[in-house]
């Protein structure tokens, strides 16, 4: 089992990788807006016109997920220390 470091930095790590993930396809759907809407309407049957408010919520999801599995452990575990 790992003790309280190693979880810590656990946390840490995967939060920073999550932040930077969300960080990189934040700025993918801004470049590539209208490549990522043609190709996804045309993939998945969705109409373009819905396609930026589906981007929004996913990002938005993914945000609270990454907040509440990631950072919120690793700041209790930082305050544990």
């Amino acid at each position: 089992m790992m003790d309280l470091t190693g979880l810590t930095s656990f946390f840490g790590w995967m939060t920073a990788v999550n932040i930077l993930v969300l960080i990189i396809v934040g700025i993918a759907v801004m470049a590539l807006r209208g490549v990522m809407v043609s190709l996804h309407s045309k993939l998945l049957g969705v109409p373009e016109a819905d396609l930026p408010g589906l981007y929004f919520r996913y990002i938005a999801n993914y945000k609270v997920a990454v907040f509440v599995f990631n950072l919120v452990p690793y700041m209790a575990l930082k305050l544990m220390a």
